[in-house]
């Protein structure tokens, strides 16, 4: 029952199309996170998410209350539930490069980037953070739905580099991981920080520091809501000392799954199993910008040699697809949630796509989602008909972010 409450809340097409439900006794089984008691400290209402129980939103205000505080003030997200591990060895560049399509090469000491893994067709397998870390390492978090598969992925290559007498060695890491993310985030995280100037650190950048006192974090400028803010990595046994440090005050307020939700799909931002997928080429999903020309130019030229799907990734980036990931707004009626067809305005039989995200907006009260439409259907201010419970409501083709993005592009590089 609460479930459905939330779903009618927002209408998010996470919460319809993706194993997540109230705790049963199998999501009481699931893992818990190392901020599992202040989630119930603070009323979490407890979900089993990726294996993970996490809170779907918390007692006081509910989902679109979170939603709005984290885009006015600072909200803290538990995304502990995300795979994170280092990757070590005298050629681990040649091993990232080979598995990712991320630019190692320009990648600076302390940088950090969105990339994707591709599988042998080509295909999105799923999309991660790589950060070059000033140490000898790099620093990657993948997606917790992914997690096996990307694991089981990535220890096969290893193993293949290290029978070719490569230096190659993944550190699986036992950590918390929170997002601080807000226009207020910085001021509240550099009341923990000594070690240098949060000014100083710009977005897609990241260090070690000590943080509330507690040693070996890992800070990262980047997030999920499309706005300045933080991901931190914690040793479990400091994981409470940051979390409860970071909400002693009115600013920063416990933020759930739901509100995450909706702060990424505002953002344009892709939910792996949702807008990508294994079906899905970066060319449809709009996502070729993660791969520099370097790296195209590499993928023309030695084909998967030069990364795993690169042969398959120029072939399809040479001839125009059948279908992009657009932005869509509802104009009238509901939200159209994942799955819902997409018609071209004049009605007709045949739907000329489908919405993979969708809800309600906190932020502009209207409804938006994002999905594939036939490419002569996709011009932004194409007129279009979402298909909800069987009546068909007007929308429109939108740009993407649906608001104005606002990280942090000072400090230094």
């Amino acid at each position: 029952p609460v479930f459905a409450m939330l779903s009618r809340a927002l209408r998010c097409a996470p919460w319809r199309s993706s194993p997540r439900r109230l705790l049963s006794a199998k999501a009481a089984a699931a893992r818990r996170t190392p901020l599992f008691d202040l989630h119930t400290e603070f009323g979490g209402r407890m979900v089993e998410f990726a294996g993970h129980q996490l809170p779907v939103q918390y007692a006081a205000g509910g989902i679109v209350a979170e939603h709005k505080h984290a885009r006015e003030s600072a909200g803290l997200f538990d995304v502990s539930h995300m795979q994170q591990l280092r990757v070590c060895g005298v050629n681990r560049d040649s091993l990232v490069s080979f598995l990712t399509v991320a630019d190692v090469a320009a990648l600076a000491p302390g940088q950090a980037c969105l990339s994707l893994f591709l599988n042998g067709q080509g295909r999105i397998m799923d999309d991660l953070i790589v950060s070059r870390c000033r140490e000898p390492h790099f620093y990657l978090v993948t997606n917790a739905g992914c997690a096996e598969k990307i694991q089981a992925h990535l220890d096969h290559w290893a193993g293949v580099f290290q029978a070719r007498a490569l230096d190659v060695r993944l550190e699986y890491m036992d950590a918390a991981l929170m997002a601080l993310q807000g226009p207020r985030a910085a001021e509240v995280l550099a009341k923990g920080v000594i070690d240098f100037k949060l000014a100083d650190l710009a977005f897609m950048h990241g260090r070690y520091a000590t943080v509330f006192g507690v040693q070996d974090c890992r800070i990262t400028r980047c997030g999920y809501t499309g706005m300045d803010g933080f991901e931190i990595s914690v040793p479990p046994q400091g994981a409470m000392t940051v979390a409860r440090a970071l909400l002693d005050g009115p600013l920063v307020k416990p933020i759930g799954l739901g509100a995450r939700d909706s702060l990424r799909l505002e953002a344009g931002l892709c939910l792996y199993g949702n807008d990508i997928d294994e079906t899905r080429t970066p060319v449809e999903a709009g996502l070729m910008w993660t791969v520099s020309k370097r790296r195209r130019q590499e993928a023309q030229q030695r084909g998967s040699e030069a990364f795993l799907g690169g042969e398959q990734l120029a072939v399809a980036s040479a001839t125009k697809p059948e279908v992009r990931r657009v932005g869509l707004l509802g104009l009238e009626g509901p939200p159209a949630r994942h799955g819902a067809a997409v018609f071209a305005e004049n009605d007709g039989d045949e739907p000329i796509g489908v919405v993979t995200s969708g809800c309600m907006s906190p932020s502009l009260n209207q409804p938006v989602a994002m999905g594939y439409l036939r490419r002569a259907n996709s011009a932004v201010g194409t007129p279009v008909r979402f298909e909800i419970r069987g009546k068909r409501y007007r929308g429109v083709v939108a740009k993407m972010p649906f608001l104005p993005a606002t990280y942090y592009t000072g400090g230094l590089r």
